[in-house]
């Protein structure tokens, strides 16, 4: 047994991230009213230091200072220190990402904040090296000894900006949802796109899966071929770099670089979830062979790396692992040296580079190469005069050989806390490829996945929790923890017909309306009524690389309004679109699941309701097709649910289609079906 020179506080948590820091010299303490209360207690300046497993920069700061007994004498000495892991706390990180921004125009992880002993910040920023960071810590602890009014005034003012960052005034407007204001704003955030190289003119580049749903969906409902090919560039783009694993499949966080090559390497959960829905929508427009094969691989990735036997996914993998050497370096599970690759492939070498990009375009630094694709296979096939069953082999063979090879090096550490929201997201991107390509296994997976969820973070009262570790549910769900599930439940009662997911999407809605919406502002909260205050109650509503909680809601709302004929969530819904309106039309890129829901205000938006006999193999049928304004209900048997209420046949099934309370006569074949949505 390993035995340590230093153990704090750190010790009894779960978090695999703040149990990386268990052993640091720095008196760590988890997040909560008992380090706050010391605090105060004491009057000492609090440190407040966030980041998250998966993070290389954090480590770094880890390694540097503060697994140095001089700079934890400084901290000990000066201040009250606590570690926070931001996926398990992100109502804390928000606010105090936030200060942050204010204070140095940007943000990222690690957080560094210093604080006043009542969790007001007056000093922050990201990764510090040792010498800064100690230099830094000293002139603040000296000032507020001897002039801690200066922090006080400088805390007042700060605390005021903070609260207004979040502040969103009602629009005093008519409603007016229509499609020239979406087409003003795609126009203007068209000045960004990247045409050749997909994504937009910005270095390093994220995959903004949201943003490419949202117009993949804009291009089809307009029939905008210029938008759509851009849409299409973007994703073959990302999908052939290194961004994308060729070998283990899955994708990292974001690229350093232009080409989508070279990646940070960190492998999230929500980004693979995210990805694995657009890739499948984007299938059956295009019914590209690739996008399928990148679907698969993916799901095959996180049901190999990402998922325990409950059915429970796992966070993140690290950026960092050990080299044979040793050290922890950034990638080296994931990047290969020519004569390893010249070894392992043999005399397919010459055909493997060619296709992998073994070159200069391949390189990365210090001899090290990450697998690249510059083409589609048809055009690849072309080039080299191959057919496709023949590289189809190779690629498998290749695939095979490498990752066996792989495995027998050092593993990335894992990150194996359980977030209900992330789940949600990966459930719902695991029912999205179920309704595209029909495979059982992944309906399999989503519904064992939904179960545990149910029976493992969802309370009597229909509140959650917001993380699940060895067998413990520890903190109050957030409202992305609510708007996630919900969504993802509704897409699986649209998969399954089942009503218990619909129901309990129904129920989950009444709790945030009851313990997180804000009336005056027609929005709701990040954190709900019961959870201990912060220096402000945030609400979450621009859209990153995981939407917005509110736009998630907004589009619940409207989904649940007309499933239970239930006009106040319409309501609420359009008032949370029109007060967000403003904002969309500055920005459209910071809001585009806002705009996916503008979409359904303002296109036609079509209730689909199968009855009878054969309800379930004719939405199997619908569902091959890319519909995006459209609902799905139904049922095998006669039923009074708002929807379905008075429109069983005993003989047949029948396909209704709805517009605004408007219904075509029922028909029995899709065919015939179709004919009524356009």
């Amino acid at each position: 047994m390993q035995e340590h020179a230093y153990t704090n506080n750190l010790i009894n948590e779960t978090s695999p991230y703040l149990l990386q820091h268990a052993h640091n010299p720095v008196h760590w303490k988890p997040w909560g009213e008992k380090a706050l209360d010391l605090a105060k207690k004491e009057n000492k300046l609090i440190i407040i230091s966030i980041g998250y497993a998966a993070c290389h920069w954090c480590h770094v700061m880890e390694h540097e200072s503060f697994e140095d007994s001089k700079v934890a004498e400084i901290m000990n000495s000066n201040y009250i220190n606590i570690k926070v892991d931001r996926e398990e706390r992100p109502d804390v990180d928000q606010v105090y990402m936030s200060a942050v921004q204010l204070m140095t125009g940007s943000g990222g992880w690690p957080l560094n904040v210093v604080a006043l002993p009542d969790g007001r910040p007056v000093w922050g920023g990201t990764y510090f090296p040792k010498g800064n960071w100690m230099d830094a810590l000293q002139q603040i602890s000296n000032l507020y000894e001897k002039q801690p009014q200066k922090l006080l005034e400088y805390a007042k003012k700060l605390e005021e900006g903070i609260k207004a960052v979040d502040f969103i005034e009602t629009n005093p407007d008519k409603f007016n949802f229509n499609k020239e204001f979406i087409a003003t704003a795609v126009q203007q955030w068209s000045k960004q796109f990247d045409h050749k190289k997909g994504g937009t003119k910005r270095v390093p580049k994220f995959m903004m899966p949201n943003n490419y749903h949202f117009l993949l969906r804009y291009a089809h409902q307009t029939q905008d071929k210029e938008l759509f090919e851009y849409v299409n560039t973007t994703l073959s783009k990302i999908s052939y770099g290194g961004v994308y694993d060729h070998i283990g499949g899955g994708f990292s966080r974001y690229s350093t670089d232009g080409k989508w090559h070279i990646p940070h390497f960190e492998k999230m959960l929500y980004d693979n979830a995210q990805l694995v829905s657009l890739y499948a929508d984007a299938y059956l427009i295009t019914k590209d062979p690739w996008y399928k094969s990148v679907v698969y691989q993916t799901l095959d990735f996180v049901s190999r790396e990402l998922t325990n036997k409950k059915g429970a996914f796992y966070s993140s993998l690290d950026a960092d692992s050990k080299t044979e050497s040793g050290e922890l370096e950034e990638g080296a599970f994931y990047v290969w040296r020519k004569e390893e690759l010249k070894t392992l492939i043999g005399e397919d070498f010459k055909l493997f580079s060619d296709y992998y990009n073994i070159n200069d375009y391949g390189l990365w630094e210090k001899g090290k190469y990450v697998l690249i694709k510059r083409s589609s296979d048809a055009e690849f096939c072309k080039e080299n005069s191959l057919n496709q069953e023949y590289l189809d082999k190779k690629v498998a063979y290749w695939k095979k050989t490498l990752i066996k090879y792989r495995e027998k090096r050092s593993r990335p550490r894992l990150d194996d806390k359980t977030l209900t929201s992330w789940n949600a997201l990966m459930l719902k991107g695991y029912l999205d490829a179920y309704r595209v390509f029909g495979e059982k296994q992944f309906l399999d997976i989503a519904l064992k996945n939904a179960t545990f969820i149910k029976n493992n973070q969802l309370q009597n009262d229909f509140s959650l929790f917001h993380n699940y570790k060895n067998g413990n549910s520890t903190i109050n769900g957030y409202l992305e923890d609510y708007a996630t599930l919900i969504e993802a439940f509704i897409l699986l009662y649209q998969n399954t017909l089942d009503h218990e997911w619909l129901d309990i999407s129904k129920k989950m809605t009444e709790y945030t309306i009851k313990h997180f919406f804000d009336e005056e502002r027609n929005l709701f909260y990040f954190t709900s009524n019961k959870d201990p205050k912060l220096i402000t109650r945030s609400i979450e509503s621009s859209d990153n690389v995981v939407p917005a909680s509110n736009s998630i809601m907004a589009k619940n709302l409207f989904l649940l309004s007309h499933y239970y004929g239930l006009s106040n969530y319409k309501n609420i819904s359009q008032q949370m679109l029109h007060n967000l309106k403003p904002q969309i039309e500055s920005y459209p890129s910071g809001y585009s699941n806002w705009l996916d829901v503008m979409l359904n205000f303002s296109f036609n938006f079509y209730e689909v309701v199968v009855v009878g006999s054969e309800c379930i193999n004719r939405v199997k049928q619908l569902n091959t097709m890319y519909i995006p304004n459209k609902l799905l209900a139904g049922s095998a048997k006669d039923s009074h649910r708002n929807l379905l209420k008075n429109r069983f046949s005993q003989d047949k099934t029948l396909i209704y289609i709805c517009v605004n309370n408007s219904c075509k006569y029922p028909v029995s074949e899709i065919k015939e079906a179709l004919k009524f949505i356009k």
